[in-house]
């Protein structure tokens, strides 16, 4: 008989030694109870506690943790939106006591916060200012819930807007407002682009311009120094200005004729271009020099009997012609 009982007292004292012993992880609070009354708050680490009486009624996670909450509601501007708010909260150590005994259910009471904060916040404001006050939202959302929660042992970390999911048909609108200011914009740079570049060629052209003119300027200065050093030496060989001016211009006509005839291809018809052409091209200058110096002897005899006399060509500022005033 004795033989059956010891098995049995060994037994029993092993099972009553390991209830006596217990465990607590890291960042956990174990809640001992003796007969359904709270009798203390067991840390992390090995553990004591008497076996039969005494049991562990629940243990409190002190860890950050989150909730997810999606909440859907209506902005001012009559837009069916979903938000989506994440809470971090955790337990304060010297209140496990009350966020053990106080709260049975503490996501479903953060949840009830976070549904009336929200839908008290956003439908006073537009689809678009949700967007850029999703922060003040989630302060307001975190303030609420620090002033419920307190009481209850649990401290709220931080609150996020995560998301914020408007209507399939009002993010569709969205997206083609966004498309649409984007090709405005794009219109606009290239506008300004092709501006830019027809001022610039412009520019160019009117430099372009002003050079031609310029050398073009010059190229008659040159050939009129030419003219005029030509009539010259005529001068100084016994032909007078009329008669060297004719035959400069003849040479020059005949020149002309020369270049055309080089140009096999050209379709430059030169009138008149008849073998007697610079004859009378010669006389008809010569005479009309005649019939023009005759005017200006009679304009010089006329002025003189006016007692009006004629001002040197320096003073008068003509530009040099390559004959004197004596000759016309």
């Amino acid at each position: 008989m004795d033989l059956f009982i010891i098995p049995i007292i060994i037994l029993i004292g092993l099972v009553l030694l390991f209830s006596v012993f217990f465990t607590v992880k890291q960042q956990t609070s174990a809640i001992i109870e003796r007969f359904g009354k709270f009798t203390s708050i067991r840390s992390s680490g090995l553990q004591l506690k008497v076996p039969l009486i005494d049991k562990v009624a629940g243990r409190i996670n002190l860890k950050i943790q989150q909730l997810d909450v999606i909440v859907e509601t209506k902005t001012k501007d009559d837009v069916f939106v979903r938000l989506k708010i994440s809470v971090q909260f955790q337990v304060r150590r010297e209140k496990v006591y009350d966020a053990f005994y106080r709260l049975q259910n503490p996501h479903d009471q953060i949840t009830a916060y976070v549904f009336d904060v929200v839908r008290a916040e956003v439908p006073k404001m537009k689809l678009d200012f949700v967007f850029e006050k999703k922060d003040d939202i989630a302060i307001a959302v975190k303030r609420e819930l620090n002033e419920a929660m307190m009481d209850y042992g649990y401290d709220i970390i931080k609150t996020l807007v995560t998301d914020i999911d408007p209507d399939v048909q009002v993010k569709a609108a969205m997206n083609r407002i966004n498309a649409s200011e984007r090709e405005k914009t794009a219109a606009e740079y290239e506008a300004e682009a092709e501006r830019i570049k027809i001022v610039a060629k412009a520019r160019a052209e009117a430099e372009s311009k002003r050079l031609q003119g310029q050398g073009i300027a010059d190229q008659r200065r040159e050939i009129a120094r030419g003219l005029e050093e030509s009539v010259d030496v005529l001068n100084n060989v016994g032909i007078n200005s009329q008669e060297a001016s004719a035959l400069i211009v003849v040479t020059q006509h005949y020149d002309t004729l020369q270049s055309i005839g080089e140009h096999t291809n050209s379709n430059l018809i030169l009138l008149p271009n008849s073998p007697q052409a610079g004859s009378d091209m010669l006389n008809n200058m010569i005479a009309s020099f005649t019939a023009s110096a005759r005017i200006g002897e009679e304009m010089k005899k006329e002025n003189k009997d006016r007692g009006i006399e004629p001002k040197p060509r320096s003073q008068r500022g003509d530009p040099p012609s390559g004959y004197d005033d004596n000759e016309v």
